[in-house]
């Protein structure tokens, strides 16, 4: 999962940033309405969390431009204003979850899953593929209904892996989408991630390299043993 947070205050924003990356939930943050509108039109995002009064287009400009996109990214208005009235507008703009300054970082993550879930979907919440059980609200995995412990960016790799339905996926668009903007594009850190999840998961391997291309979820069981193991040439070392 990848969210927006759009909130001009840099030390509330790297705090939430944090804090939903202990959660396994990628992050980008905007300080001004121009790079919220940037990166919305750059990256695909599950959920957009706002808060009203930022430099630049506001958030309520922002929220305006997500519904007019037809895109149907919940949005999440986050903001110091707590009178009834201030939630009724923000509700009427588009907002589908409001939640007031201060707040639990707990409630926070629960309400941006909960959004996430109710977003339109071509995949159920719960993903099963290749003997592969994958849960993403309990971060759960089973294999072959043996429980398996990931850490949190072995996860997201295999959601991502797993929803693309036996699909390849190329080492950009999982840096893109399990990690965020601030990944090394030359880092090393998929192809050991990936190493180490194939690990986890255990034999017979389940995740394939496609030399030059990416990696997939070996779903026909044809698994040839030569595109097991990671054949990608190796990447420039970076921060995992």
């Amino acid at each position: 999962m990848r969210v927006l947070i759009v909130e001009d205050e840099p030390a509330l924003a790297g705090a939430v940033r944090d804090g939903l990356r202990l959660a396994a939930i990628a992050a980008d943050t905007a300080g001004d309405g121009h790079l919220a509108l940037e990166l919305l039109d750059i990256n695909s995002y599950d959920v957009a969390v706002l808060d009203r009064d930022i430099p630049g287009p506001s958030g309520d400009d922002i929220a305006q431009a997500i519904v007019a996109s037809g895109s149907g990214l919940p949005i999440l208005m986050l903001t110091a204003a707590d009178r009834l009235d201030d939630k009724a507008s923000g509700f009427e703009l588009g907002a589908d979850d409001y939640l007031t300054k201060p707040f639990e970082m707990r409630e926070l993550i629960l309400r941006i899953r909960a959004l996430a879930r109710r977003a339109p979907r071509s995949t159920p919440p719960v993903h099963e593929l290749a003997g592969i059980r994958l849960d993403p609200f309990r971060r759960e995995v089973y294999r072959d209904g043996r429980y398996v412990a990931l850490t949190r960016k072995q996860f997201a790799v295999l959601q991502v892996l797993v929803e693309a339905g036996g699909g390849v996926i190329s080492a950009e668009e999982l840096l893109e989408r399990a990690w965020d903007e601030n990944a090394d594009p030359f880092t090393n850190a998929v192809r050991i991630t990936v190493s180490a999840l194939r690990k986890r998961l255990g034999e017979p391997w389940v995740i394939l390299t496609v030399p030059g291309a990416g990696y997939r979820i070996d779903v026909d069981g044809a698994r040839d043993a030569t595109t097991a193991e990671d054949t990608t040439l190796p990447e420039r070392a970076g921060n995992a």
